[in-house]
């Protein structure tokens, strides 16, 4: 369950930091008039693709902070949830003991 959830939540954050990482890229080519020449088409190919490599550096660093935050949102769960299953141990074995004294 806890895997389920934390690999939905890091497919989430890539898709989502994918579609950003695009748009980014799309912003970042050059402009008409650069591209004129072999020179400036040559530049231009190669600013997008230095915009498009951060893009996919910044995805990739925000994906494993995701991860790492989603990870530790688990293990509090599951810590909260082993507090509760103690709780309700010690609750039923105070009714247990109670239904023994009132049996007496």
């Amino acid at each position: 369950m806890k895997k389920s959830i934390t690999l939905s939540l890091v497919l989430a954050t890539s898709l989502g930091l994918a579609a950003c990482g695009e748009k980014a890229a799309d912003e970042a080519a050059p402009a008409a008039e650069d591209t004129a020449t072999v020179e400036g088409a040559a530049d231009g190919a190669m600013e997008a693709a230095e915009g498009a490599a951060d893009a996919t550096a910044a995805a990739a660093d925000a994906t494993a902070n995701a991860a790492g935050d989603a990870a530790a949102a688990a293990n509090t769960a599951a810590d909260k949830a082993s507090e509760a299953a103690d709780a309700a141990k010690e609750a039923t074995d105070a009714a247990k003991g109670a239904m023994e004294e009132a049996k007496k």
